[in-house]
């Protein structure tokens, strides 16, 4: 009985212990896809201006899916492939099933982004938000979507993150455009890109004050109020 009373005593403070490890906050994990240090190195450096007419650009995705040119999505010719050439990064932002919604857990990638576009380094560029999807379902809804997406995160970035909005410019690409060809639906296809495509007037604004010349840290970018 003694051994039997000492074996369920056994259990009950292993139990205890694995519910206070349950209930204790898990720790946290640094985002993927690279530091903001990383991130400003992958946008500097643009060479030559690129020549992006964007509205042509989105009358001719458009006017590609009317058409329905090329049903099978691994074998479209890229609608820009001038803009891989660029400098740029991806970044996975969730968003809403079908919907132009952020995910909160997205807004951490934002911020890390905000960083990174507001560094002293890089006011003097302008960015283009590119917006994808994996293949699956209409392929114009898919466009729009893209778009739309494009500009929520672009008025995240203004409105929240209070980068400027002469610096951002948007292009939604739907399925158009796919990141990763060889597999049409998989997810990496939804990620967002974020190319450099030329100077900004940030570049005559007034100098940075020396406080402002420390670099950030990754996802240190608040909103401000």
């Amino acid at each position: 009985m003694r051994s039997g009373s000492k074996n369920r005593g056994g259990i009950g403070l292993l139990l205890a212990a694995l519910i206070g490890f349950a209930g204790l906050p898990a720790l946290a994990q640094a985002p993927a896809g690279g530091t903001s240090v990383e991130w400003i190195k992958k946008l500097g450096g643009l060479a030559t201006e690129p020549e992006l007419d964007l509205a042509e650009l989105k009358k001719r995705a458009a006017e590609r899916i009317k058409a329905r040119v090329e049903p099978i999505p691994n074998k479209r010719p890229p609608m820009a492939p001038e803009l891989n050439k660029l400098p740029h990064l991806v970044a996975e932002i969730l968003f809403d099933e079908d919907a132009a919604v952020v995910r909160p857990d997205s807004y951490r990638t934002l911020g890390r982004i905000a960083d990174t576009l507001t560094h002293p380094s890089m006011l003097g560029y302008k960015f283009l938000i590119v917006g994808h999807t994996a293949s699956g379902g209409r392929r114009d809804f898919n466009l729009t979507l893209s778009q739309r997406r494009a500009d929520v995160i672009r008025d995240v970035l203004v409105n929240t993150f209070k980068v400027s909005s002469k610096r951002l410019v948007t292009l939604g690409l739907g399925e158009e455009q796919l990141l990763d060809r060889a597999k049409p639906g998989s997810p990496v296809n939804q990620q967002t890109q974020i190319a450099t495509i030329g100077s900004s007037i940030e570049a005559n604004s007034p100098p940075v004050a020396p406080a402002a010349a420390v670099p950030a840290k990754a996802g240190t970018h608040k909103p401000k109020r």
